[in-house]
């Protein structure tokens, strides 16, 4: 295993003290391997198409256009603008979770994810923000670009802790409110609610204008459901413990979390929302090689 490699397993980082060290690492061990900076363009936009004049570069030619008219045009675009980003990370209970495959819980994870990609962006002299939330908006720091940003956003996740179940309807509608000036929101989050009401949240984003993507954090052991003896569950979001014979329950379950997935993942691509899932024992470089292929598909189109 290459040594940068190593620095990206979430059992190496998990052994490690501090939110800083993790992504520094993360930022570090992923860069290495990909040699340029992952982020660039994100809000070049087209305006409109203007007849081709001799001297004008053929780069810009809309070739579609030509093969409907056959005249020469070119794409115009908006003047580039810095990208503005926001994080939005869930700290309700059920992110506490960490199941018997998982190196760390899904909080933790979340927070190595947002503290690289505010690493990421603020390296390039771009604007990040962060809020965090579960039934509330818990800690709300602005974007900026300033070099400082960094240390406070790495403090807001090191403070930030679960408490209470989350509510994501309301709080995105509230925050798509606050985010005057269109850029990417990002959300890590485990996505343990009403599928309807999440959806509407987002869309409030998409109306603004703003890019989504969710990273939906998942243990494994959501996923796959592996327990075979009699186990108690414990609810993490205000809801009872339950005993529960896992065999007699597995099928169920996983007929009821894929209804659940297929419903998400349908929403978020009738809204144009893109949708990475993230698992816990996943590699970094992986997670974020997912998110910078979304964005890739963005620049294309």
């Amino acid at each position: 295993m290459e040594p940068s490699r190593k620095y990206l397993q979430p059992e190496v980082l998990a052994r490690l003290e501090g939110l800083p060290l993790r992504a520094r690492l993360i930022v570090e061990g992923y860069v290495s391997g990909v040699h340029r900076s992952p982020f660039h363009g994100f809000s070049i936009e087209f305006a409109e198409h203007r007849e081709y004049a001799p001297g004008d570069d053929i780069r810009y030619v809309d070739w579609k256009v030509f093969g409907r008219t056959d005249k020469f045009y070119l794409k115009q675009f908006e003047e580039e603008t810095n990208l503005v980003c926001n994080l939005l990370l869930d700290t309700s209970q059920s992110m506490l979770y960490q199941g018997p495959g998982a190196p760390m819980s899904k909080l933790e994870y979340a927070k190595c994810v947002a503290a690289a990609l505010g690493y990421l962006v603020l390296h390039q002299q771009d604007s990040v923000g962060l809020a965090t939330f579960d039934s509330e908006v818990r800690a709300l720091a602005r974007p900026s670009s300033n070099p400082s940003q960094l240390n406070q956003l790495l403090h807001l996740l090191e403070e930030a802790a679960a408490a209470e179940k989350t509510d994501t309807g309301p709080i995105f509608h509230a925050l798509a409110e606050r985010f005057r000036k269109r850029g990417i929101v990002i959300v890590l989050s485990d996505l343990f609610d009403d599928v309807s009401s999440l959806l509407t949240g987002l869309k409030h984003f998409r109306h603004r204008r703003h890019e989504v993507v969710l990273f939906h954090i998942l243990d494994p052991a959501e996923l796959d459901f592996p327990f075979r003896r009699v186990t108690m569950f414990q609810g993490l979001e205000q809801l009872p413990r339950v005993l529960v014979d896992p065999p007699a329950l597995r099928k169920a379950y996983l007929r009821e979390f894929h209804d659940y997935l297929r419903q998400l993942k349908q929403g978020c691509r009738m809204h144009h929302i893109d949708y990475v899932a993230m698992r816990t024992d996943q590699t970094f470089d992986v997670a974020l090689s997912s998110y910078l292929a979304t964005r890739r598909g963005w620049l294309r189109t």
